[in-house]
């Protein structure tokens, strides 16, 4: 039976071909869409991590602060009547001071692995990114390729019907 490639019957196939890299198209959108969304989440997570890290550096920062405050002050009211033990307080605040120095120090290599973790985090992202591109290019050229498989079909088929008439 050989049937015959009308206009109309050309027609209808180019826009099946059409409707097939239009759907493939809204499937690429949807997917990055969602991609983009994942991603939206995972940044207000970290930023609310950091958020907290900071507000807890904040305060334990204003309590030492507060502490060391009240400390002096009490070395300042009772200045006149301790004149002879100041020396001595002196290096009690010396000490102090000296743990406290520690603990910045401390709170300093805290922020910094922070800091480290935020930037393999930030590689993770370009990896994934990149990652998602070279997806997105391949299937793209996939679906070109299909396409012109299907009209080179359509075309050789075509072909071989006008050949036979």
């Amino acid at each position: 039976m050989t049937s015959s490639w009308t206009d109309e019957r050309m027609d209808d196939l180019k826009h099946q071909v059409d409707e097939m890299g239009h759907r493939l198209d809204q499937g690429f959108a949807s997917q990055r869409q969602e991609m983009n969304a994942r991603f939206d989440r995972m940044e207000v997570k970290f930023e609310a991590r950091f958020e907290r890290i900071t507000n807890d550096f904040d305060q334990r920062f204003e309590r030492i602060t507060n502490d060391l405050d009240q400390r002096f002050e009490k070395l300042v009211d009772g200045f006149d009547q301790r004149f002879q033990k100041v020396d001595e307080r002196f290096e009690k605040v010396d000490e102090r001071f000296e743990r406290i120095d520690e603990r910045f120090e401390r709170i300093e290599d805290r922020f910094q692995r922070v800091d480290e973790r935020f930037q393999k985090v930030d590689e993770q992202f370009h990896r994934t990114q990149e990652m998602v591109i070279g997806l997105h290019a391949s299937i793209t050229r996939l679906s070109v390729a299909f396409a012109v498989a299907g009209i080179g079909l359509a075309t050789t088929q075509a072909g071989l019907i006008l050949t036979q008439l």
